[in-house]
């Protein structure tokens, strides 16, 4: 870069008919120039870490976003000012972009495939305007057949189609104690639990005798009475403190549980109030959501319930029925529906609560209904759509992109799957490794000149130069017997887990690989301690973070607590919390970052204007450790804190678990809402390595390879084999076929999604399943498998 005294030299040229950035220096990237052809599918890859989101995501599509933003009315641009632009120098030749990203979950529980989609306003049309209804009996509006509508929804649920209800067994669940020993345990704990039988013992109930044996209406008035007497209470507490009779409100048990679960702010508690609730259908609508009036219209013999129960490969069947209304209706919702079969999502219902899917599933979704928006010349940035994905449906995926390509976009991709790579037109690859070691554009061209760049993690995989290692299959120990499971599409299957090797199960999405491993629990014979690693996010705030989750923030504050600067001002351990009064920045309450509503647009977070997301206030970056206050140790890198703390045991263990698995690049401080889920499950993976090492534990982790760099499942798979060889047992849901042919053991479940899967095609070596007919994942497994010495 030239210094400020030196005249500018000429600009970078530009290409017609590309996208040109100069100079992105958004995260990790070190000042990148590159040039990405328009109306091309666009890879762009490398190692987790690289910066490859950074400038797909954080540069190309936010400086698309922003030019929108700037479009808009001036009230808007304000807010949007405050998000802040990329930092890159100039970006030309960048139509208008729509993002397509791995958002974790839906936003509530009523949201379903069928909203996700659009889907559920087709059907409900076609009821509307179509279905059959009951002699003499109203017209009803679409709105009458929605769930999420006053005049649609079950007035006894209010369209949830379960009811929370309590009983003296979920609130007492051990009769045996007395109130005084705590029998009613769906009670508060401590001092309001105290004060709540201190009240009872004050209105005469013998608090002192097992519950069983107080009459039942007594028990009855206990648990679930609305009424709130006041009563005076003389408490018996500690002999030598002066005890002051109180006024006492009664509340019942039932009566805390419901306003507990229906008011408080806190998820854990809840939580921990909907473990004394029991769930039900709801007797009033038998589960189905709706109103009597709508659930008597009919179209094809079915409600509209049934029909939403269907799967949508069935769906896609739908019969045209007897009017031209129905004709034109069922023909629209076919064509709707056919794009979502044909990414891989056939087995899927519209009636499928939309938290209950993966991230991938849910990009899919959209992605699918992005096929039907008739979009012209903007750029599609998607994010991982493969995964999730099992190698059968990617030709399909490969095709979709490639229908938004022929209409007249560009599709720019961040994807580490190497068939998707090998099928673009143009491939970006950023590294060569991670954080403050990748940030550069070490290829932008035609996905065959990658092979001549010698610094390429993605080069080495891509084109076949990190064969296998041979490795010899484990024998098994025993074995832990699974079934007979009927659960979702399983009927009755039975399935057999060698103990103490590495067994991976598999099988196209919806074919009921997560089902079944999720019937393995604790207690079944074989199973010591069961550890399962999902990819639920760590934290759905900015407040929780890596450093925070693994633990390794107790002991780094206590550090900075004994610093003589500490000790002299008087600072404890509380002082360098983010969370609580005292240390942090007040004006974003320790966030660092503060939430921006932008009325039309979802909101986002935008750095504290007072502290700029270093969470603290200026009192306490007063105090240092080794020349770092606490906001700067939090924004260390796993890798750099590593060295750091090198001679601090307690945090350096927990630095050497993250390092282990591959994510050495994240900041301490990096909030939880910035990690994919395949990082949120490799940071629970690590704080269990980070723990004394015990044998005869089985690992369960689904699909533990989402959102990893083929290099980064190198790096994966070796502690998980390490975990073996100590004497544990780990089993993996996975669609990485290089995973699968380097276990010991292969379940494979299929042959289809929904009702043409739920039984086990082929159990065995994975040369064994390699070969077993009728498998869809056989052909993709024969082909990954290295050779094997059994």
């Amino acid at each position: 870069m030239p210094s400020p005294s030196e005249p500018p030299g000429p600009a970078p040229s530009v290409r017609a008919g590309h996208v040109c950035v100069r100079g992105a220096r958004e995260h990790n990237l070190r000042n990148v120039d590159v040039d990405v052809p328009r109306d091309v599918v666009a890879v762009f890859t490398g190692m987790s870490g690289s910066g490859k989101s950074s400038l797909a995501f954080g540069t190309i599509y936010a400086e698309a976003q922003r030019r929108y933003f700037e479009s808009v009315a001036p009230y808007a641009r304000r807010l949007i000012h405050q998000v802040g632009a990329p930092d890159v120098d100039e970006i030309t030749g960048l139509p208008p972009a729509v993002s397509l990203q791995q958002r974790r979950s839906a936003p509530t529980s009523r949201s379903s495939v069928g909203t996700v989609t659009n889907l559920s306003n087709s059907l409900r049309m076609l009821f509307s305007r179509a279905g059959d209804y009951p002699p003499g009996a109203e017209r009803l509006d679409s709105d009458s057949f929605s769930p999420n509508t006053a005049v649609g929804a079950c007035p006894e649920c209010h369209g949830l189609g379960r009811v929370h209800r309590a009983t003296e067994e979920s609130l007492v669940p051990d009769p045996s104690l007395s109130i005084r020993e705590g029998a009613i345990a769906a009670w508060p704990g401590a001092w309001q639990g105290k004060n709540l039988r201190d009240i009872l013992d004050a209105l005469g109930h013998d608090v002192d005798v097992p519950w069983r044996e107080l009459p039942a209406a007594q028990r009855e008035w206990i648990l679930f009475t609305d009424e709130q007497p006041v009563v005076t209470v003389h408490p018996v507490r500690d002999a030598d403190r002066i005890q002051r009779p109180y006024q006492g409100t009664y509340m019942s048990a039932h009566r805390y549980v419901m306003k507990t679960f229906a008011d408080s702010r806190s998820a854990a508690l809840r939580a921990r109030a909907e473990r004394f609730l029991t769930s039900a259908p709801c007797p009033a609508c038998g589960g189905a959501r709706l109103r009597p009036e709508a659930l008597a219209v009919t179209f094809a013999g079915r409600t509209i319930a049934d029909t939403a129960a269907l799967p949508l490969a069935e769906l896609a069947r739908l019969p045209d029925g007897g009017s031209e209304a129905a004709r034109v209706l069922t023909a629209d919702l076919r064509s709707r529906v056919a794009p979502v079969v044909e990414l891989g999502l056939g087995y899927l219902s519209l009636d499928r609560a939309a938290p209950t899917l993966s991230a991938g599933e849910l990009q899919r979704l959209r992605l699918a209904t992005q096929l039907r928006s008739g979009l012209f010349g903007v750029v599609y940035v998607l994010d991982e759509p493969s995964a999730g994905l099992h190698p059968a449906d990617t030709r399909a995926l490969l095709t979709v992109l490639r229908r938004l390509k022929a209409a007249g976009n560009s599709v720019f991709v961040v994807e580490h799957q190497l068939d998707v790579m090998r099928a673009a037109d143009w491939l970006v690859d950023v590294g060569p490794r991670a954080g403050e070691h990748g940030g550069r554009v070490l290829h932008s061209g035609p996905v065959a000149d990658l092979a001549s760049v010698e610094d390429s993690a993605t080069a080495r995989h891509l084109f076949g130069r990190a064969p296998a290692p041979a490795r010899e299959v484990r024998a098994a120990r025993g074995w832990l017997e699974v079934g007979p499971v009927t659960r979702h599409n399983l009927r009755g299957v039975t399935a057999r887990f060698p103990l103490g090797v590495f067994t991976a199960v598999t099988g196209v999405s919806g074919s009921g690989k997560s089902t079944l491993v999720g019937e393995i629990a604790e207690g079944l014979p074989g199973v010591g301690r069961l550890v399962s690693v999902d990819q639920k996010p760590i934290g759905r705030t900015p407040r929780s973070n890596l450093a925070t989750y693994t633990g390794l923030f107790d002991v780094v504050r206590k550090v900075f607590a004994r610093t003589d600067a500490a000790r002299a001002r008087g600072f404890g351990a509380g002082r360098f919390s983010f969370n609580v009064a005292g240390g942090r920045c007040e004006t974003c309450q320790g966030e660092g970052f503060v939430s921006v509503e932008l009325l039309f647009l979802p909101s986002t977070y935008a750095p504290c204007p007072d502290c700029g997301g270093a969470r603290y206030n200026p009192q306490t970056r007063e105090v240092t450790y080794r020349g770092r206050d606490i906001a700067q140790v939090l924004d260390l890198t796993v890798e750099a804190a590593a060295g750091f703390f090198a001679d601090t045991p307690a945090v350096s263990r927990s630095l050497a678990a993250l390092l282990d698995v591959g994510l050495g690049y994240l900041r301490l401080g990096q909030p939880a809402t910035e990690l994919s889920g395949g990082e949120a499950q490799r940071v629970k993976l690590a704080n269990e390595l980070q723990r004394a090492r015990r044998g005869h534990t089985l690992y369960l982790l689904d699909e533990p390879t989402t959102g990893l760099h083929p290099a980064d499942v190198e790096v994966l798979m070796r502690e998980l084999h390490a975990l073996v060889d100590a004497g544990n047992t780990v089993v993996v849901v996975e669609h990485d076929m290089a995973v699968v042919a380097g276990a010991d053991w292969v379940i494979d479940l299929g042959p289809g999604g929904g009702d043409a899967g739920g039984r086990v095609v082929a159990a065995g070596t994975p040369a064994e399943a390699a070969r077993a007919p009728g498998s869809a994942t056989a052909p993709y497994l024969a082909r990954a498998s290295a050779p094997r010495r059994p």
